[in-house]
């Protein structure tokens, strides 16, 4: 069996080749522009300007529409992880989400510049962010059978590092080639050129995921029909959840990782609508401030990759939660647009570190056998809360009328998040450079 093929049926990892491991990795490179322009920067901006015409009830109702699809995440995503690893195989749940997300951005082209149109787009964005979220699942719990453990670190930041350069690139092409050239076939008095990019986030999706479903290798199925790996999924994951108290170190960090999810939720929500609302950015304008932060948040998750192999998953995060404590703080402070910039840029930083060493600390965390399902619970304490936080933001930007002080809340839990982490171990002995 060749190591870019399924895994056996004993279910003994094969560790991939690098063309396998290219192809897990540009997976984050496929999917990470849906997290940049759709939730982050472009169309919450459009939403909350054109769609709502009010910046802050604009904030307010996008952290309604986010805080929805987070409640709906953490109901499902456990549920299946325990289904997924019952039935053996992740690909074919990871293409189905992937596929939904694909045609949800796609449908996103038909939200026009006016208030009609507020349900449509939340709708659609709520499934969007539910499928995108589901299949990070699955490819997540690809991970661990790639590469031995001392390796996870590297593999995970590469592909969030990559992830971001894929956000990048897709945020320059969006606004030096659709926002700023005229284009006869786009009515730009119906904002058809920044409307584009739910379609511009689908065929990038389209183009760039094929490689994972061809080379990276997936576990052989177990032979139960889907009904039966639903009953023993349902049954396994009951058992998993009862057994979270014999395993608390994981539920330490799962607690700590839900609280601190919950802020990097806000700021990717709130991200674009916070730019154009506080300091009075055009599209482009907070397009290239995404670009600016997709560029140090890449530098960021790619140099943390070794970081987090030579000293930690555990560390390597805390060290990521001190520097967002410090300069999230700072973004609700400045008044000066530069300064925001410089802020913004030096946040980016730590972004990729959090996420990408989250990622890895669990991977080494999960029993053998049942990976998908502890990344589903892994998912579950990304989405447990995560609609606390953007309700949170919208409930305190719509009650004090200042979208600093709503933005200005979820500092909190980043602290608590470091807080609580402080209280996890890591396993010993797995941390030198190789």
């Amino acid at each position: 069996m060749d190591q870019t093929e399924r895994l056996s049926a004993s279910g003994q990892p094969l560790r991939a080749g690098n063309r396998a491991l290219f192809a897990w990795a540009l997976f984050d490179w496929a999917s990470t522009p849906f997290a940049t322009l759709i939730v982050t920067f472009v169309f919450p901006a459009y939403f909350a300007r054109a769609v709502v015409g009010d910046e802050v009830r604009g904030q307010a109702l996008w952290g309604y529409a986010i805080g929805s699809a987070g409640l709906a995440i953490a109901v499902l995503s456990p549920l299946l992880g325990a289904i997924a690893d019952a039935g053996g195989r992740r690909k074919p749940w990871l293409l189905a989400f992937s596929s939904l997300c694909i045609v949800a951005c796609a449908l996103l082209w038909f939200v026009q510049p006016d208030r009609a149109f507020v349900g449509l787009a939340i709708v659609l964005a709520a499934i969007a962010n539910v499928s995108y979220t589901s299949a990070t699942v699955f490819n997540n719990a690809l991970l661990p059978d790639l590469v031995p453990e001392e390796r996870v670190g590297r593999l995970s930041g590469w592909a969030w590092g990559l992830g971001y350069s894929g956000g990048l690139a897709a945020l320059v092409l969006a606004l030096f080639v659709f926002m700023q050239h005229e284009f006869t076939w786009l009515d730009r008095a119906r904002a058809e050129h920044v409307r584009i990019v739910g379609p511009l986030v689908a065929v990038w999706f389209v183009l760039f995921m094929w490689p994972l479903f061809v080379w990276t290798p997936d576990r052989a199925g177990s032979g139960l029909d889907l009904a039966a790996a639903i009953r023993k999924g349902l049954a396994t994951l009951k058992i998993s959840l009862g057994r979270l108290a014999v395993h608390k170190n994981i539920l330490q960090f799962l607690v700590a990782q839900m609280l601190y999810a919950d802020a990097l939720v806000s700021i990717f929500a709130f991200g674009g609508i916070y730019a154009a609302g506080a300091f009075g950015m055009t599209l482009a304008q907070v397009t290239a401030f995404g670009i600016l932060l997709n560029v140090t948040a890449g530098l960021g998750a790619f140099a943390f990759a070794w970081v987090d192999d030579w000293i930690g998953s555990r560390r390597t995060i805390l060290i990521a939660l001190g520097g967002l404590i410090v300069t999230a703080s700072l973004a609700v402070l400045v008044h000066d647009r530069m300064w925001f910039w410089i802020v913004g840029a030096a946040l980016g930083l730590f972004v990729g570190p959090a996420q990408a060493a989250g990622r890895s600390f669990m991977a080494r965390l999960a029993p053998k056998g049942q990976e998908t399902e502890f990344f589903g619970l892994f998912a579950l304490s990304n989405r447990a809360t995560a609609f606390l936080g953007p309700v949170l933001v919208g409930t305190v930007t719509a009650a004090s009328g200042s979208q600093r002080v709503g933005l200005a809340s979820i500092i909190v839990l980043f602290i608590a998040g470091a807080i609580l982490l402080l209280r996890v171990s890591e396993p010993r002995g797995k941390f030198k450079s190789s």
